[in-house]
């Protein structure tokens, strides 16, 4: 299994990785590697300090500008609500939309036309541009200078400030600083100019607007005064906000007038009739009126004053006294003239309430009179009414536009910008780029991740199997032995050591045959691999030399009638062997069945025929395993390798299991997969996989932080001792 791939069979993913497994894998990768990455490591650190040194110095002059959400109040909140430019909720929106204002085209074309750019040769030098000598428009000047401004300037506002910061970079420190202040200064006066620019349309638009209300008014004016004419209606112009349409009337305004005066009429009237009334009810002389008049008041208290004198006199002298009659006939005088005062001053009474009720007549008449003609002028007044409503409404939309532009024009003049330069960019004393440091680190980041494309490609792309996991991870086979490579000795002297580490690798083996299937060890075993040279003739041996050490009656049969090799390796004649069993030539006796050990014997391929395919697959081969499985314990085939051939597939459908012998770093996953696609056609008993000529040592270096392969390595001490 590749852990960096995940599980690549049922089995493996139910064990999973964890993430140490992956850390392990990953460490490993990189100690196989280590040489590419330290060359890769190496050639970006090179490049970093040979460019660096290469590249031309750059220096950055920044200019700081405050950015605020709204503009100072100048003109009150009324006149100056345009500097409201933007709501509490949305401010980071409206900061995102001035820093893209300032890296505009707009602001770049100001700057360049203020610093006069296009036709500044130190401007193109600084900037590391080349100009043609000819064939370059204007506008192609213009082009690139604006783009170079546009590509050379940053902007840059921090998320928890407003203070906006202006840079730009160029070969010349002068310049930079320059060109970060113009860009600072051009910013403002673009805001500025634009609000201008809007206050001038509004102007414009309202001023149309002016002069269309003017004119309807005038409309509405001349129809109203035309049709009043027309109906003969005398009225005061006044407001008609309050639906009041009758009030500014002459008719009704003087109905109004009259019936208050007639409301005051009969109001005194009553008074008056009521005072009459009580003043008839009494006696002349007992009238609180009459008793209040200074004349009656004065006559009585002369009358007084002769009964008093009459009553001095008449206590010394008769009543015909000359005197007292005297005094009598001035009191008869004075009773008279205060009889004739108090009638009069009852008349006077009288003649109010007349006066009064009279009044009120002729008021009442004039009021009824008045009526009419109001209702009859009412009756006119509808489309008068309709008339003046346009006109007040024309007027109202009139007079409130007049107002605005009034407001607009005196507001005109007023620049003031929501925008302000906090630091001015300041020549720069020492460059910004290249930075050596800066590029290092680069180089290292760029380096790292080119290594890490490279060790994982190269992982994908390398398909040998090269450690035990990759025969179940990339050949989809159980394993069930890694037999180690033979250093000091061939692998038949360390066969014959049962304490070497190859001895203890087959027996480890062994082990698993014997619980391999069902039954136990398979009856009929064939040992194939996909290529020559890949261990399963020593495999072969090694399995049936283990196998009889335990008491199994082994024979180990050379089925690769291409290239045999037992009757070399055991030192026995091949003239007589399986290709003689199989023609009928030869029969199974002491000429082909050779006992070499105790409880094994071999078969040797014999004389190499025309068609081994057609001979192994012909009816013969049954029959002869059948044969022996009589006499034998165990029949081992020890098959040519499946590529290229047919005779190992055909032969596989005679075993009962089939072991397939991989070499490490040699067996590529292609060739393997193919091997056992052509092997799987004939559905034989795949038993698993042996991986042989592992080198632990090897392995131990490039996957020990992973797998730990030096248990691989473990032998017995020299004492004896394991």
């Amino acid at each position: 299994m590749n852990p960096l791939l995940g599980p690549t069979d049922p089995y493996e993913a139910g064990k999973g990785s964890t993430i140490g497994e992956l850390v392990r894998y990953a460490l490993a990768l990189v100690r196989r590697n280590v040489i590419p990455i330290a060359l890769i490591m190496a050639a970006m650190v090179a490049i970093a300090v040979v460019s660096t040194m290469l590249d031309t110095p750059r220096y950055t002059a920044t200019a700081t500008i405050q950015i605020n959400d709204q503009s100072e109040k100048v003109l009150g909140e009324e006149l100056d609500s345009a500097s409201n430019v933007n709501s509490g909720w949305d401010v980071d929106r409206f900061l995102n939309t001035q820093l893209e204002i300032l890296e505009s085209r707009d602001v770049a074309l100001r700057v360049a036309n203020a610093l006069d750019l296009y036709e500044d040769e130190a401007f193109f030098t600084a900037m590391e541009v080349e100009l043609p000598a000819e064939g370059m428009t204007r506008a192609m000047r213009e082009d690139l200078t604006i783009g170079l401004l546009r590509g050379n300037m940053i902007s840059d506002l921090p998320r928890e400030s407003r203070i906006a910061r202006i840079s730009f970079t160029s070969a010349s420190p002068d310049l930079s600083a320059r060109i970060a202040n113009e860009f600072a200064a051009q910013f403002i006066q673009s805001s500025l100019q634009r609000r201008y620019d809007s206050s001038s349309y509004a102007r414009e638009f309202i001023s149309e607007q002016l002069g269309e209300a003017r004119a309807q008014l005038e409309t509405s004016e001349r129809e109203l005064n035309a049709y009043a004419r027309q109906a003969g209606l005398i009225r005061g112009r006044g407001s008609m906000s309050d639906g009041d349409t009758t009030s500014s009337s002459v008719t009704a305004s003087s109905l109004v007038q009259l019936n208050e005066a007639a409301n005051r009429a009969r109001a005194e009237r009553i008074e008056l009739e009521a005072r009459w009334r009580a003043e008839a009810a009494q006696p002349l002389l007992s009238s609180t009126t009459v008793l209040a008049n200074p004349t009656v008041q004065s006559l009585m208290t002369e009358r007084a004053r002769i009964d008093s004198q009459i009553k001095t006199l008449r206590a010394r002298y008769l009543d015909d006294y000359p005197e007292i009659v005297e005094l009598q006939t001035q009191r008869e005088e004075l009773t008279d003239q205060i009889r004739s005062v108090a009638q009069s001053v009852r008349d006077g009474v009288r003649g109010e309430y007349l006066a009064a009720s009279e009044a009120e007549r002729q008021l009442r008449n004039q009021v009824g009179s008045l009526r009419g003609d109001t209702l009859a002028e009412q009756d006119r007044s509808v489309r008068y009414n309709t008339l003046a409503r346009e006109a007040d409404t024309a007027r109202s939309i009139y007079e409130g536009l007049l107002q605005r532009f009034r407001e607009l024009n005196a507001s005109a003049g007023i620049a003031n910008s929501n925008l302000s330069i906090v630091d001015t960019a300041q020549v720069p004393t020492g460059h910004s780029s290249p930075n050596l440091f800066k590029n290092l680190l680069i180089a290292l980041l760029l380096g790292a991740m080119l290594s890490a494309a490279f060790v994982f490609l190269r992982d994908q792309l390398d398909d040998l199997i090269r450690i035990p996991e990759d025969v179940q991870g990339k050949v989809k086979l159980p394993l069930l032995g890694v037999i180690p490579v033979s250093d000091e000795h061939t692998p038949e002297e360390d066969l014959l050591d049962p304490k070497s580490p190859m001895s203890e690798a087959y027996n480890s083996l062994r082990g698993q045959l014997l619980y391999s299937t069902a039954d136990g060890l398979p009856k009929v075993l064939l040992i194939t691999s996909s290529q020559p040279s890949e261990g399963k003739s020593t495999t072969s041996n090694a399995i049936a030399y283990s196998l009889a050490r335990m008491g199994k009656r082994v024979v180990l049969i050379d089925a690769d009638l291409r290239r045999p090799s037992e009757h070399k390796r055991h030192s026995l004649p091949n003239k007589h062997g399986l290709s003689g069993l199989l023609t009928g030539v030869d029969t199974i006796g002491a000429e082909t069945v050779h006992e070499v050990a105790e409880n094994l014997s071999v078969i040797t391929s014999g004389p190499i025929p025309p068609s081994p395919t057609e001979l192994l697959a012909g009816p013969r081969l049954a029959g002869l395993l059948e044969e022996l499985s009589a006499s034998f314990d165990c029949i081992i085939l020890d098959s040519p390798p499946i590529l290229g051939l047919a005779d190992a597939p055909v032969v596989s459908a005679l075993a009962d299991g089939v072991l397939f012998v991989i070499e490490s770093d040699r067996g590529r996953t292609g060739q393997l997969r193919t091997a056992l696609q052509r092997l799987r056609a004939m559905d034989p008993v795949i038993l698993g996989a042996v991986l042989t000529k592992f080198d632990s040592r090897k392995a131990s270096n490039l996957y020990s932080e992973y797998y730990g392969y030096e248990y691989y390595r473990y032998q017995s001490s020299g004492d004896g001792a394991a």
